[in-house]
């Protein structure tokens, strides 16, 4: 059975920080691209960050290149999202989820997603 345990959403003000981690299982995660997607109140979900499966460079939605940042750790089936800077625009939902390689990322293509934690960010 396929699980995403997500974790680090909370509220946060203006200017702060949070680390998002997606803890997956039931599938091989060293086979898979995992991103990060998020959906605002009111919004269509959309892609914040990949990391390829490969050892190619991650993507990011240029909303949030050079404040959050993506990152792995294939030992422990868990991928991070250290987010920085961040702003009220960033209030949403933070979904992970997985795709298998060599596909990318893409809103529509993913195999499985997780449950989402909410992050929210006062002004």
């Amino acid at each position: 059975e396929v699980q995403f345990v997500e974790s680090g959403g909370g509220l946060v003000q203006a200017g702060g920080s949070l680390r998002l981690s997606c803890t997956a299982s039931g599938f091989p995660f060293d086979d898979y691209a995992i991103g990060w997607f998020r959906q605002a109140p009111g919004k269509e979900r959309e892609g914040v960050s990949c990391i390829p499966s490969s050892n190619s460079s991650p993507y990011y939605a240029n909303s949030v290149k050079g404040r959050f940042t993506i990152s792995s750790d294939n030992a422990k089936n868990t991928v991070y999202l250290q987010m920085n800077s961040l702003k009220p625009e960033d209030t949403a939902v933070y979904y992970c989820a997985a795709v298998k390689a060599p596909r990318l990322c893409a809103l529509e293509g993913m195999d499985y997603w997780g449950k989402g934690t909410l992050v929210t960010v006062s002004s």
